[in-house]
């Protein structure tokens, strides 16, 4: 295999995540209106058009930067998120300032890490975007983890948001790996001995030991479904939710919009995981009524 086709199959491989990830994200803010309560709760689809979040634009960027470096470049990433920051997106205030001062000039770094007194925002933000640079590095998770610890620099630098960029990232490469998805414990097993200890890492365990469990809502009061916004409180519900739904996009989704909470960033995180496996792609209506990806996304490698 010659260089250009290996990075067109990366690519190829991110961008089926990333579709998964949009319509995840796009369809689960459908929800945080209450009109719409009757139909999550009878999986019934709202009508569209549906838009994005900041989740599907973050990930845009994350993608666009591996198209053209072909790893994470950090000073690259943080101009591409702040370049197409979009207010209107729904980011979280901290990082809607941060991109702000980083468009008007400022230092990411220095900025990233004088969040919240100095401690770094542990959100979910660099979780909610990742997904497809795992499906990028599917024949090298340990690669995944290390690309997503860098990329999460950029915006998120408390341990926690870090670990769950990590392990977001660590089950999009298992789940896309050439031999195919493994099993839903082998997945979560995985996915733990790929990352540090950590309030993560302890709550992708107990999503282990829940795996048997039949409904979403009793595992989301153990495991939190992102009410709270942080990574602790986000990515082992989400990876408990994925590793149970591989291979059936729909399932996935309802299953994780119907424990409530931030319900289009959860979505956002199983459909890139789910999608990055062919078998798992979001259904072709569900992906015509998602917004188009933005036009300065590549659609291509190099």
């Amino acid at each position: 295999m010659t260089a250009d086709s290996a990075s067109d199959r990366r690519f190829e491989r991110a961008l089926a995540s990333l579709r998964g990830l949009s319509v995840g994200d796009a369809l689960g803010s459908q929800f945080f209106v209450p009109a719409t309560y009757p139909l999550l709760k009878d999986r019934v689809l709202p009508p569209g058009p549906w838009q994005w979040t900041d989740d599907t634009e973050m990930a845009c960027s994350v993608l666009a930067v591996l198209a053209v470096h072909g790893r994470i470049d950090q000073d690259a990433l943080a101009h591409s998120f702040a370049l197409h920051h979009d207010f209107d997106r729904g980011y979280g205030p901290a990082v809607n300032r941060l991109l702000r001062l980083v468009r008007e000039g400022g230092d990411w770094r220095e900025l990233a890490s004088a969040l919240f007194q100095g401690q770094g925002s542990w959100g979910n933000g660099s979780a909610m975007r990742i997904a497809p640079l795992g499906a990028w590095y599917a024949d090298d998770p340990e690669q995944a983890t290390h690309q997503a610890e860098i990329s999460s620099y950029t915006t998120h630098q408390h341990r926690e948001a870090v670990v769950g960029a990590m392990a977001v990232a660590a089950a999009a490469a298992l789940v896309a790996a050439p031999g195919g998805p493994p099993s839903p414990e082998a997945l979560l097993d995985g996915v733990v001995a790929l990352v540090p200890r950590s309030a993560v890492g302890a709550g992708l365990r107990r999503a282990r030991d829940m795996l048997d469990y039949q409904d979403a809502g009793t595992v989301a009061a153990v495991l939190g479904n992102g009410r709270r916004t942080s990574a602790h409180d986000t990515v082992p519900f989400a990876l408990w939710s994925a590793a149970r739904g591989l291979g059936d996009f729909e399932q996935a989704f309802w299953v994780t919009a119907q424990a409530g909470g931030d319900v289009d960033t959860t979505c956002a995180i199983v459909g890139g995981i789910v999608a990055a496996d062919a078998a798992g792609a979001p259904p072709a209506h569900w992906l015509a009524l998602t917004e188009e990806p933005p036009h300065w996304l590549p659609r291509a490698a190099g």
